[in-house]
């Protein structure tokens, strides 16, 4: 017959410092009460989450692209043959992408995705390579041309320095640094914002132009295909472009788990 140690506890039911508290595992798996499962915090709403993605996608590209798309098309008709491929592939990217977040509710985006399917190696292989190689060459661009486009009033009748766009770009970086790990609240109040800067400015570009259309300004449309043949080499680069002014449909599934009901 074998003795069972003894455990000192204090009148509360805890136990001293020292001892060693074992317990079986609780029924269905479920956590032990008074422990709490860390998780993300509900945060981004059906406004919040359409503003990431329209904001993302309205950025720099659309306003870098359109000159790379026509230069290395040739002519204009081609041009929006090239816009036109490159929105329906981003329309089907976005509705797989829809599917995978509804579906799979994990925030990671690309990452979680692989790692389901194919497991932790090429996972890990993917998102090396977004960290070392795709995102700080994405980011710089766009903050490049915040920088450029920031300055632009100030250097109407003049050359914009280097430096002055290194360093507003490097200020703009530490700023939406700062407030992304601040609030998550916040970062989304200004998504919000710039988004709705960003469709005032798109309305400026657009609506002159339908309205000169109207007035029958089509004389660009009349030989649409016109001019310099597209060369093998040249379409890739200009299906490269449209690609990046449509880029940024897959954001929100990078904070899936930040989502008020995903589904919706």
């Amino acid at each position: 017959m074998t003795r069972k140690p003894v455990v000192a506890t204090i009148p509360n039911g805890g136990y001293l410092p020292g001892t060693v508290k074992e317990s079986l595992p609780s029924p269905g798996g479920k956590e032990p009460p008074g422990q709490e499962t860390v998780m993300l915090k509900k945060k981004i709403t059906l406004l919040r989450g359409i503003s990431i993605i329209i904001g993302t996608i309205i950025g720099s590209g659309i306003f870098i692209s359109p000159k790379g798309v026509l230069q290395n098309t040739g002519s204009v008709g081609m041009s929006l043959i090239v816009w036109t491929a490159c929105g329906v592939l981003s329309l089907f990217g976005a509705m797989s992408y829809a599917e995978l977040g509804t579906s799979i509710k994990k925030s990671g985006g690309h990452y979680t995705y692989i790692l389901e399917v194919f497991g932790p190696l090429p996972a890990f292989v993917r998102v090396w390579v977004e960290l070392l190689i795709i995102r700080p060459a994405g980011t710089a661009v766009i903050s490049l041309a915040f920088g450029r486009y920031f300055l632009e009033p100030f250097f109407i009748h003049c050359e914009i320095p280097e430096l002055a766009i290194q360093l507003i770009t490097a200020v703009g970086l530490t700023a939406v640094m700062v407030l992304n790990s601040m609030s998550v609240s916040w970062s989304a109040r200004i998504q919000i914002f710039l988004t709705f800067c960003k469709l005032i400015a798109i309305l400026i570009i657009i609506v002159p132009g339908v309205m000169q259309l109207i007035k029958g300004q089509t004389q660009h449309f009349k030989d649409a295909f016109s001019g310099r043949d597209a060369s093998i080499m040249g379409l890739p680069l200009a299906f490269y472009y449209g690609m990046y002014a449509y880029a940024g449909w897959f954001y929100l599934n990078f904070v899936t788990e930040e989502v008020e009901n995903p589904e919706k």
